[in-house]
């Protein structure tokens, strides 16, 4: 005969047991970005840096000021581009842009990539449709971008006309979620 006090102890062994395979759950469920999990319970900052694809976005949101920012309650939705994005930036572009006196502009191609509010790709996909093909999404620089579907593609348009590939959906983070694009968007 088992013992109330035994239960108990039996009770929260396998609290601990569930606990721990929830944990685990929640890892084996993140997304892979850049070699490293992207965990939905830290922010976009906190997952950014530990993906070796996305060490010239983060070093330019360090140069732009913006790491308090992207670590706020937000949320926010960001089209993340890689560095082999940046890597197809005309030549000296980056490094142009990383200089303190070209703060603002840098800032501002940053924030190009950020729109208001966790729009995951099914949010996106639905905006698509009913905007009859095309979402048009409002950046926090005031500029707009536009969403489309190029097949099962989901694709991201500037204001200048280049268009970037969305290769990994829906890396959710506690402050919005993430999609990674393999281009550089550029406003006006």
């Amino acid at each position: 005969m088992i013992r109330f006090s035994q239960h108990r102890r039996m009770a929260g062994v396998a609290l601990a047991i569930a606990l721990s395979a929830g944990a685990f759950s929640a890892v084996a469920a993140s997304v892979m970005v850049g070699g490293a999990p992207m965990l939905p319970t830290k922010d976009i900052i906190d997952n950014a840096v530990n993906s070796k694809d996305h060490t010239t976005l983060v070093a330019a949101v360090k140069a732009a000021g913006l790491v308090d920012t992207l670590k706020g309650a937000g949320p926010f939705t960001v089209f993340a581009p890689t560095n082999a994005a940046f890597d197809g930036l005309p030549a000296g572009t980056v490094d142009t842009l990383l200089k303190p006196e070209n703060k603002a502009t840098l800032t501002g191609v940053l924030t190009y990539h950020v729109v208001s509010g966790k729009l995951d790709a099914a949010e996106l996909k639905k905006e698509i449709k009913a905007g009859k093909g095309t979402a048009e999404l409002k950046t926090v620089a005031g500029g707009m971008l536009w969403a489309k579907m190029a097949g099962s593609k989901l694709t991201i348009t500037d204001e200048k006309g280049g268009t970037a590939t969305v290769t990994i959906p829906n890396v959710y983070q506690s402050n919005g979620v993430i999609h990674v694009v393999d281009k550089v968007l550029l406003p006006k």
